[in-house]
């Protein structure tokens, strides 16, 4: 459940999603996670519902559950 450091200056946190089901939904989900500041990738797989996020700094969760909102789908927590 804890954030894992992957390089110098960098968080890799992985989070659960319910509702993707294809390439487009990961899409829709990757565009608006990409959106919080400091993040530098975002990798939605939709077969595990599982979207591993890089970023600068530990996100605040309220903000990758909006950015989730606002695609269309549920984030249901830390994977």
């Amino acid at each position: 459940m804890s954030a894992q450091t992957d390089t110098p200056g960098s968080v890799t946190a992985v989070y659960q999603v319910s509702g993707m089901s294809c390439g487009h939904c990961e899409g829709s989900v990757s565009a608006e996670i990409s959106e919080i500041p400091g993040v530098s990738s975002v990798k939605a797989v939709a077969s595990s519902g599982e979207v591993t996020v890089v970023s600068a700094a530990p996100l605040d969760e309220a903000a990758v559950r909006a950015a989730v909102d606002e695609a269309g789908f549920e984030l249901t927590g830390r994977a």
